[in-house]
Parts: C-alpha cells; sequence; structure tokens
C-alpha cells in the first residue's frame, strides 16, 4: 500500500466523520474543493465534483441545517440522517481511495467510512436526547450550531491537515467509546452490587 493510498484513506475518513455531524455539508465541501482543484476523486466518483452536484449537494445542505432549527423536525431528521450518515461516510471514504481491489475498497469504506460516520452521529442524537430531557428543547438549537461548525470543520481540517483531522478523530473517538463503555459497565456493576445486596438481606 502506497503513500497515496493511506493519504486517500486518511482524507476519506476524516470527511465521513464529518458526514456524522451533517450528511450533505462535507459532500457539498468535496465538490467545491474538486471544482477548484484542491482535492482529486477516485475512478467512479467524477460525479462528485460536477456542476450538478454542486447544486444538489448546496440545496441539500440548506435543507438539512434549516430543518435542524425546526423543534419538532430535528428528532424526525436524527432518524432519517443515521443510515444516510453511514451511507455517506462510506461513499465519501471511497471516493478517495485508489490503488485498491474494488472488494477491498468498499470493504474498507463500509467499516472504516460507515463506521466512524455512524459513531459520530449516533453521539450527536444521544447529545440532543440529553439536551431536550434537560432544557426540554431549548438548548437543541445550540446543539445544532455546534454539529454544524463541527461538519465544516471537520470537512475542511481532512482536506486541508488530513493526517491532523485524523489524530484529532482518533482521540474523540477513544474519549467516546470509553465514556461509553464506562456508563454500561459502571451501570452494570451497580446493577450486580444492589442485586448482592438485596440477596444478602435476612
Amino acid at each position: 500500500m502506497d503513500t497515496e493510498t493511506l493519504l486517500g484513506m486518511v482524507v476519506g475518513i476524516g470527511l465521513s466523520a464529518a458526514c456524522g455531524f451533517r450528511v450533505f455539508v462535507p459532500l457539498l465541501v468535496m465538490n467545491l474543493a474538486s471544482l477548484s482543484g484542491h482535492l482529486h476523486l477516485g475512478s467512479g466518483f467524477a460525479w462528485i465534483g460536477s456542476y450538478y452536484a454542486t447544486v444538489a449537494f448546496g440545496t441539500a445542505t440548506i435543507v438539512e441545517v434549516l430543518g435542524y432549527y425546526i423543534p419538532w423536525l430535528d428528532h424526525i431528521l436524527d432518524i432519517v440522517a443515521t443510515p444516510a450518515a453511514i451511507i455517506a461516510g462510506t461513499i465519501t471514504t471511497a471516493s478517495m481511495v485508489t490503488g485498491m481491489s474494488p472488494f477491498l475498497k468498499w470493504t474498507l469504506a463500509l467499516i472504516a467510512g460507515g463506521g466512524i460516520a455512524g459513531l459520530v452521529q449516533g453521539t450527536t442524537v444521544a447529545l440532543r436526547a440529553t439536551s431536550s430531557a434537560s432544557t426540554a428543547g431549548i438548548g437543541n438549537p445550540l446543539v445544532s450550531t455546534l454539529e454544524l461548525a463541527g461538519s465544516i470543520i471537520t470537512a475542511l481540517l481532512a482536506i486541508l491537515v488530513p493526517i491532523l483531522c485524523f489524530a484529532l478523530i482518533a482521540f474523540v473517538c477513544n474519549f467516546v467509546i470509553r465514556k461509553a463503555g464506562r456508563l454500561v459497565f459502571g451501570k452494570r456493576s451497580s446493577g450486580n452490587y444492589v442485586a448482592r445486596q438485596e440477596h444478602r438481606k435476612p
């Protein structure tokens, strides 16, 4: 595996992570970067860098961004966006990977790209649910703004400084996974302790 292939994988994974925040923002960034010559797409993905795609991604981005500021619609969008983010993450990674057989490329794209997009999307869904429960939805616009900023910044970093972006993604994913593990296993341990205490009572 040469350096170009590895770098393409890193860029693709970074863009996939951005899809977890917003599905269409990274695709629009890819489109504009391709049109300006700052991003080279893999074979079979030239359509992402077309002017027709600019109109499609631009329109979809505006609808998606505005939709998340409507109180009842944001939760519906989360349901739709979860599988959409995985698909978009898979496509973005596949579009950046070269020098691989189609089977290996799509397998990598699904596991790495789709996986990281799904993880980020799942985290944002949990954050929005927490905000809705604790602030009665008042804090959701702030969450939406942070998600939008995260998507734009992550997509730009993935193209401009991919190694730094990859390192930041790895750090955040490690933090999220460890936090989730402590939450799950901590509750299980607590439940087991309570059960033992109840069992010891005469």
